[in-house]
């Protein structure tokens, strides 16, 4: 079936409202901090490559190739230069990406300059790796940025994207830019350039942070149940941002997503593959369990994890070490927002008063928080189990650096017989610094009651989630360094 110039373009002009000299409606003045990064790779790649933004349903990727648009046409590139397409649209994607260029190109003649290509849910073009291919080898004038599922678009052709296009991960909101989003009026916090930093500071100023940051503890909480989608973040009830979540996000992805990519027909088990790992977030991964539970076969309960991540819904931690250690090992599992096992599981607000449902969901803020700061530096996360038993929550592996996490959201005070597992991998590897993530303002500062054997070379560092999280957010609007953690 051939699709019409005058069908497409048609199609093409709402999208593209500026070629009309019309203003681009509804563009939020917040921006995400991947904005940063984006506009360095449009306005002056450092390499001739494509970028992917990638990332779950919902989280802004549209918004932000829009709002890379405004911004080139405020540096006065020609608006014919400049082309947004989704092949979402059922026209486009039937029509393919060389009939949509010709229609664009019969609307809007060429100006002077470069073109810029935002070709949004890119995975539908037809044969999309060559094509991008072709386009970074051949074509130098066009700058090409495409959002979509990232993993299935690496994985269908890895050789064609390898030196092609630079991937820039787009997570959940952070902390911070949740709190920028709801535009709060909240006491400014000292800022933190990297958590290093916390072991130079003098008591007063702990003491000082803890006041600041009392009113944004319910705040964390809230923001722990609602959720960090965009969409959700500006809902005014909690209940009404829960069933977006559940409906618009979760159900399309499963129901529709999974189908059109992946080709999945039995959606029904891999909703309740899904649904136990809402149940067992933050723990891990018993396969022959879940197979038996769900009486599915263990490679086709394998499977549906696999496009879990993939589709960004969760995120999959191996075992600290190598070789043996990681094939014998068993996955730990973190789901992509903290809020989407509560607005899954219909527990609405009762999260906040289980202490068990808050730690899980705490742990899971931090991790995507962590991975969010980090993921640009190819950073290894894992988790450790000792021979004794003993565990710690997150390992980071920053170049030759072990930068250890320990999650103990809990009202009682932190002591070091609560980090058995965080002192022993300290001693164990010679790591220099490690991390607790505590709960109370008041369980703030260096630990000072560490074993002789680990004192002499680790220094322990607790931190309230809520600090944690917000400068982990903040510090993400600049290039983290090797000293970061």
């Amino acid at each position: 079936m051939q699709v019409s110039r005058k069908e497409l373009v048609a199609v093409l002009s709402p999208f593209n409202p500026w070629w009309r000299g019309e203003p681009i409606a509804d563009l939020p003045a917040w921006k995400r901090a991947a904005w940063s990064e984006l506009d360095r790779w449009v306005a002056s790649p450092p390499v001739h490559r494509a970028i992917l933004v990638s990332g779950a349903r919902q989280v802004g990727k549209t918004t932000l190739l829009l709002q890379q648009v405004d911004a080139l046409l405020k540096q006065g590139v020609p608006s014919a230069n400049i082309l947004y397409a989704t092949f979402d649209h059922p026209l486009l994607k039937l029509a393919g990406i060389e009939a949509v260029l010709e229609a664009w190109r019969e609307r809007e003649p060429r100006a002077d300059g470069p073109e810029y290509l935002f070709l949004d849910e890119a995975q539908f073009i037809r044969d999309w790796g060559t094509w991008v291919k072709h386009q970074i080898d051949f074509n130098k004038q066009r700058r090409i940025v495409f959002t979509g599922s990232a993993m299935p678009l690496v994985q269908t052709e890895p050789e064609s994207g390898v030196g092609r296009w630079h991937t820039i991960r787009l997570t959940t909101l952070s902390f911070y830019e949740y709190l920028q989003i709801k535009q709060l009026q909240l006491p400014l916090l000292p800022p933190l350039a990297s958590l290093v930093e916390l072991f130079e500071w003098p008591q007063p100023r702990f003491y000082r942070a803890r006041e600041l940051a009392a009113p944004y503890v319910g705040h964390f909480h809230e923001y722990l149940i609602r959720g960090g989608f965009p969409q959700t973040a500006q809902v005014e009830s909690i209940t009404q941002a829960q069933r977006l979540l559940r409906e618009d996000i979760i159900d399309k992805v499963l129901k529709r997503d999974m189908t059109a990519l992946f080709g999945v027909r039995r959606v029904l088990d891999l909703e309740h593959t899904f649904l136990y790992l809402c149940m067992h977030d933050g723990g891990l991964l018993n396969i022959s369990d879940l197979s038996g539970n769900l009486e599915v076969k263990r490679p086709t309960a394998q499977h549906f994890i696999e496009l879990l991540e993939a589709c960004h819904l969760i995120y999959r931690l191996p075992p600290f070490g190598y070789g043996k250690d990681v094939l014998k090992g068993r996955f730990k599992i973190y789901l992509a927002d903290a809020a989407i096992a509560p607005a899954v599981l219909l527990k609405g607000k009762g999260v906040i008063d289980d202490p068990a449902l808050l730690g899980v969901a705490t742990e899971t803020a931090v991790f995507k928080h962590l991975f969010a700061r980090y993921y640009a530096r190819n950073v290894r996360f894992t988790y450790w189990h000792g021979k004794r038993g003993h565990e710690v929550d997150l390992v980071a592996e920053i170049g030759q650096q072990l930068i250890p996490f320990e999650v103990k959201y809990r009202a009682q005070h932190t002591g070091a017989r609560e980090l058995k597992g965080l002192i022993e991998l300290c001693a164990q590897k010679d790591i220099a610094r490690g991390y607790v993530v505590t709960k109370s303002l008041d369980d703030f500062g260096p630990m000072t009651e560490l074993p002789p054997a680990s004192a002499a070379v680790t220094r322990i560092m607790r931190i309230p989630a809520p600090l944690l999280c917000y400068w982990m957010g903040a510090s993400e609007l600049r290039q983290p360094d090797a000293e970061d953690a």
